[in-house]
């Protein structure tokens, strides 16, 4: 069950590559506001923990990133169910932290009745508040630059995964009980199927420390999780409480005593970097120096479901496990696509309709005329808008405008929002990218071009790296919002890839600069490389395991 909870993989799953990351481990989003800054605040922010809170370290492969903590209030008709999540660590090299907050009112059956949660990037946070009355979701979203608001109908009342473990408690845990659920994730504003299975009571190590007042030890059932192609094991006491959970990636909660938790093992410094872990190295002796140069891809996938349409078209075919991509800039126009009306609809954090949002799209494309040629002069205006850095958000093309700063999922959100408002056909790609001989995983946009005659055509661009169109080494593995994106979570760490056919453009050969041809030393001066434009991946895969 994943509704509200931030960090621990029980609960929710959101947000765009970077958060996908993290994510597919244990935690629901990754946040970016830096320990150092947010040290003023976090005195008051967690004041409201008692001293029956429940403190968890987060650790991801051993090293500590940050921590959790919870706790169930009686309020006078219910319960209140509070947990807040602060994270540290590595993304492209830089230190990047973050900052969630949750409240959940639920009754004393624990079915929700309101829930508030809130994620801090460092440019101010994002709120999704939601009152529930049966199948009615009135939910409104709120960031700096204003408030949004709907009603959904739910096919059923939404499910809070928060409270998943006390549900259980409640029941009176069984070894072999199987459960099924639908939930509803807020960071992505939807409903998606979860499984628990419950295993065999078993003897869990905590952190050693007794003296803090957390045992050793502690008996707890094993719980195997089952959400969105991902798998996780959690341990639950029969009181309820979840003292250890680990995910395939090498992300861990574990319960510790309140000091333990808040310690970072190393000072504002998390040597493990979370993309650079999950870059794919292909296994061939074929090398794509200049990913501009690829006129066609053939690559093998093995541990990846291939059988989504999304891996079909706009330049890429299918073929068992042979995915093939071909050069985009060798696009041309077919019969005119009859569902691209739904992608001119601003959607949650593509708000399209604002009107700061429209205000900005026509200057962006002032004087130019023409659905390729404004699409390409959008692509050129919302890469030099942009600072290039690594962000852990909900990716809101408002925030994105208003703030001026982020990585792919930013420069994606806020092409598609203000391509749609052009009133030009746009939607989200999300897969890999080739970089400096590793695939890395990334996010671009897909814009319709129009032609004459009812024709018109799907074209891959990519604003983070200034490509228009992108280039050939783009696999697309999903399209669409957050929920779609979270398709990709269970390939990550599992996806290898071979490249079995490459063919360049002709005539390509390395270029020299200010030497002679005979002197082939290496040259002194630093030669620009893809990495500089600033995207989802800039740093290299380093070479080596670390501990």
């Amino acid at each position: 069950m994943k509704l509200l909870r931030p960090l621990p993989r029980r609960v929710t799953r959101p947000l765009s590559i970077l958060v996908m990351l993290a994510w597919a481990g244990t935690m629901t989003v990754l946040v970016q506001r830096s320990f150092v800054h947010a040290s003023a605040n976090l005195a008051t922010d967690l004041a409201r923990y008692g001293t029956a809170a429940q403190w968890r370290g987060v650790y991801y492969r051993n090293e500590k990133v940050g921590f959790t903590v919870s706790q169930t209030v009686a309020t006078g008709d219910g319960l209140e169910l509070q947990e807040d999540g602060r994270l540290q660590m590595s993304l492209l090299g830089a230190q990047t932290a973050a900052s969630i907050r949750t409240t959940a009112r639920v009754d004393r059956d624990f079915n929700l009745q309101s829930f508030e949660f809130s994620l801090d990037p460092g440019t101010g946070a994002t709120t999704v508040r939601g009152q529930v009355d049966g199948t009615t979701l009135r939910l409104s979203v709120t960031s700096p630059s204003g408030t949004r608001s709907e009603v959904r109908e739910m096919a059923e009342p939404p499910v809070l995964g928060l409270t998943l473990a006390r549900r259980l408690a409640a029941a009176g845990l069984k070894s072999g009980a199987h459960y099924e659920w639908i939930i509803f994730d807020p960071a992505t504003m939807s409903n998606a199927p979860v499984t628990l299975d419950i295993g065999a009571r078993e003897v869990v190590q905590l952190d050693g420390r007794s003296q803090y007042g957390i045992p050793a030890s502690v008996p707890a059932f094993r719980a195997e999780l089952q959400y969105a192609g991902l798998r996780t094991t959690s341990w639950i006491t029969d009181t309820g409480e979840v003292v250890r959970e680990q995910s395939p990636m090498g992300l861990e909660t574990v319960r510790e005593s309140p000091e333990r938790a808040r310690a970072m093992a190393v000072p504002y410094q998390v040597r493990q970097d979370l993309l650079e872990a999950s870059a794919v190295v292909p296994d061939s002796k074929l090398q794509i120096d200049n990913p501009r140069d690829v006129r066609r891809l053939r690559m093998r996938l093995t541990g990846a479901d291939l059988s989504s349409p999304d891996l079909r078209g706009v330049g890429q075919s299918v073929d068992g496990d042979i995915v093939e991509i071909q050069d985009p800039q060798g696009l041309r126009p077919e019969a005119a696509d009859t569902d691209v009306a739904r992608y001119l609809k601003p959607e949650p954090f593509l708000e399209s309709d604002a009107p700061e949002i429209q205000a900005e799209a026509a200057l962006a494309v002032k004087g130019v005329s023409g659905a390729r040629a404004r699409a390409e002069r959008l692509t050129r205006y919302v890469n030099s808008i942009l600072d290039k850095k690594p962000t852990v958000s909900l990716p809101s093309a408002v925030e994105v405008l208003r703030t001026r700063v982020g990585d792919c999922n930013e420069h994606t959100a806020l092409y598609v929002a203000m391509a749609r408002a052009l009133q030009i056909p746009a939607r989200i790609a999300v897969g890999l990218v080739s970089v400096r001989g590793a695939f890395y995983y990334h996010a671009w946009p897909e814009v319709y071009i129009s032609e004459a005659g009812g024709r018109g055509m799907w074209l891959p661009v990519d604003p983070t790296l200034n490509q228009f169109p992108a280039d050939g080494t783009h696999l697309r593995l999903a399209r669409g919002g957050l929920d779609k994106q979270a398709a990709i979570l269970p390939l990550v760490g599992r996806l290898k890839i071979t490249i079995l056919d490459l063919e360049i453009a002709p005539n390509t050969t390395p270029v020299v600069v200010g030497r002679q041809a005979a002197d082939v030393a290496p040259l002194s001066i630093q030669i620009p490389t893809r990495g500089t434009a600033g995207d989802c991946w800039t740093a290299a895969p380093r070479t080596g395991r670390r501990r």
